[in-house]
């Protein structure tokens, strides 16, 4: 039990159990949450269970993927669906929030899951997961300096090396707190802090290790298939800027192709291989507006223009206002009047229509 300096007295009801298997450690100062460096490490346990102080786990939650992973030695770690809760532990009703459906997904393999990763970020529920101890040996725990993302950020470094699953059952309640308090939730400096962070995250996909597994991942990196010569980073960098890219994508693909192009051997590979070099590399840089130089004063201009159109509509309603309260007047008259004329046709007195036609006249026409 991690206790994150606590002012209550969480920390004399932590030291009052006397259940030998618990082992209790403090910070000395809040750490907004961040596992010690003790962990995982003083887990004396095969598998690692994590549960924030503010979620919930069903009673069956452990037997069932402990059950999981005993029935399937192949896969690393096995998470679950969940219950979206409030505050209160009340059922989260708001279908528009990101938490409210996020969690639902489908199962896929880690290849997969890496290309989801890439383009999507995280869909996985952090205190959901049941991992065996030896994934965090092989695969490294959380890193320091990750706020946002670091559960995505070991995601990723889990799944370059071992299958995951998920199970359909909701055996976790994930609480979603008011005014976004969650350390993911929707404010400004989180949604800052997340895209560095995302950024942070892709540099692990540097760590694939064969070509086959890349396109397994990507499968667009088939086309930079060059057999035994093959840059694997090249092919990398390419998929980052070609297939989908997004700002952060094609800075990743940007510096891959920056280091690569340092290295006079490789270099020069890649120029026999793709016909690529720093010409081509200054061409991208020039293509791809990572920091939106030319995006804002473009769309600055589209905001000017839409306004300017929006004053002159403003001022032809103005104009016109006062000839459609005339005619409104005028058609609810004609309406009045159509009313009545129905009326004796009705009552086929088609005297008294035309004895009221002349009557009205000048309204009639």
């Amino acid at each position: 039990i991690l206790d994150d300096a606590s002012t209550d007295e969480s920390w004399a009801i932590i030291n009052s159990y006397s259940d030998p298997r618990i082992q209790a450690f403090r910070n000395n100062t809040n750490q907004l949450g961040e596992f010690p460096e003790a962990f995982p490490q003083a887990a004396t346990g095969e598998y690692i269970a994590i549960n924030h102080s503010d979620d919930v786990w069903e009673p069956n939650r452990l037997s069932q993927q402990v059950a999981y992973l005993e029935e399937n030695p192949d896969v690393g770690a096995v998470f679950s669906c969940a219950n979206i809760i409030g505050e209160q532990g009340e059922p989260f009703e708001d279908k528009t929030h990101f938490y409210h459906s996020i969690f639902n997904q489908p199962n896929r393999s880690r290849h997969e899951w890496l290309n989801f990763f890439f383009y999507h970020g995280n869909a996985l529920c952090h205190p959901s997961v049941l991992i065996r101890k030896v994934c965090y040996e092989q695969c490294g725990s959380y890193r320091y300096g990750l706020f946002q993302l670091p559960d995505l950020d070991m995601w990723i470094r889990l799944c370059l090396k071992y299958e995951i699953y998920i199970l359909p059952d909701k055996l976790v309640r994930f609480r979603v707190h008011d005014n976004e308090a969650n350390v993911s939730g929707n404010q400004p400096e989180k949604r800052i802090r997340s895209m560095y962070e995302f950024y942070k995250t892709l540099e692990n996909y540097k760590k694939i290790e064969n070509f086959d597994d890349l396109v397994k991942v990507f499968p667009y990196a088939e086309k930079f298939n060059r057999k035994e010569d093959t840059d694997l980073h090249f092919a990398l960098a390419m998929v980052a800027l070609e297939e989908n890219p997004t700002i952060l994508t094609q800075l990743f693909g940007l510096d891959i192709l920056f280091e690569l192009l340092a290295d006079p051997i490789r270099s020069a590979n890649i120029k026999y291989l793709y016909n690529f070099d720093h010409m081509d590399f200054i061409d991208l840089t020039g293509k791809h507006d990572i920091f939106s130089r030319e995006q804002i004063p473009y769309l600055h201009r589209i905001l000017v223009e839409k306004d300017e159109q929006l004053k002159v509509l403003n001022q032809t309603i103005a104009e016109i206002a006062p000839f459609t309260g005339m005619l409104t007047k005028r058609v609810a008259k004609i309406i009045r009047l159509a009313h009545k004329a129905i009326g004796y046709v009705m009552r086929r007195d088609f005297d008294g229509l035309i004895k009221r036609i002349r009557m009205r006249k000048q309204d009639t026409l």
